[in-house]
């Protein structure tokens, strides 16, 4: 869990999809356009359902980008947008997955991704879902999302290329990533049993010995990001922002949703707001929350940057 490793675009249990799993891959269909033409279109652009969701996603994602494509027969906007994600996809050369899910047929997707019109659009890296856009785009801005996109892959070694030509083909081979250090083997073992407390004296124990360490300071960070934000209600939490600005508790509790919700700006500008505005011991708190959240996405992120020049601006 290093920090380039960290997803801040959302907290979609898509492990919950994956209990009845059957591989399938097939060219799409059902987007009132013909499949772009040429052999590669079988292996880039699938359809997918609840059945085989974690084998054609979730599993596939450690390898290579999916790109969720979430569309139904009655949307005419739909029909516009697929074929421009068909002829891209086809057109990087297997660098990235389209998966077509129908709506109508998978409703347990729909509502598992929050998907509140279509066209809608996500991604999934290393078994993590990524939000990137709503309705029918141009295609330049449809590239600048794929492009984003690639690049967050690379950042976290998901380089993997589907070879062209055969349905359902798997990645090209990628070297093997080294093996996880023993180390973070309690800490992570404790997170994938639900069990946050532990994971966070995991962690902590490794910031005792070694206090620089920055995977563990980043592991801290997405744990306690996650205890915080456990027992919150959503609905309560942006009532209460909205109706009181200047309580830094809310306006704390509010940015950590947004963050975790994919909305890493509006975290940033929340906080940075609120220490303009803020005075003494209100001011130092909401400035150390938003430090926090800063270095919990990290430096290699370009938003950072922004988020401290401006921060920056408000203190003095």
């Amino acid at each position: 869990m290093t920090q380039s490793s960290f997803n801040p675009y959302g907290a979609i249990d898509l492990a919950a999809l994956a209990k009845r799993s059957a591989p399938r891959a097939q060219p799409a269909t059902g987007t009132g356009a013909e499949p772009p033409t040429g052999s590669a279109s079988s292996s880039v652009v699938v359809d997918v359902t609840e059945a085989d969701f974690q084998a054609a996603v979730v599993d596939r994602s450690m390898t290579v980008p999916v790109v969720i494509d979430f569309w139904a027969e009655w949307c005419e906007p739909c029909k516009t947008l697929s074929p421009v994600l068909e002829r891209l996809a086809v057109a990087d050369g297997g660098r990235w997955v389209l998966a077509k899910v129908d709506v109508d047929s998978n409703q347990q997707l729909g509502q598992a991704f929050q998907v509140q019109g279509i066209p809608a659009v996500f991604a999934v890296v290393k078994g993590q879902p990524i939000p990137l856009f709503q309705g029918a785009l141009p295609e330049a801005d449809v590239r600048k999302y794929l492009d984003e996109l690639l690049r967050l892959a690379e950042a976290n070694g998901v380089t993997g290329r589907v070879a062209a030509g055969e349905p359902g083909a798997e990645p090209a081979a990628v070297p093997e990533e080294p093996a996880e250090d023993p180390r973070y083997e309690e800490a992570y073992d404790a997170i994938d049993r639900g069990d946050l407390d532990a994971a966070a004296s995991a962690y902590e124990g490794l910031l005792a010995v070694s206090p620089g360490d920055p995977d563990a300071q980043a592991g801290l960070g997405q744990v306690e990001l996650l205890r915080r934000t456990s027992a919150l209600e959503t609905t309560d939490v942006r009532r209460a922002a909205a109706e009181r600005p200047d309580d830094v508790q809310a306006q704390c509790d509010a940015a950590d949703l947004d963050l975790l919700g994919g909305h890493v700006e509006d975290a940033f500008a929340r906080l940075t707001d609120l220490v303009r505005r803020a005075e003494g011991a209100d001011r130092d708190r909401a400035r150390t929350h938003l430090v926090g959240l800063l270095e919990l996405v990290g430096n290699h992120d370009e938003r950072v940057g922004k988020a401290r020049t401006a921060l920056a601006n408000a203190l003095f």
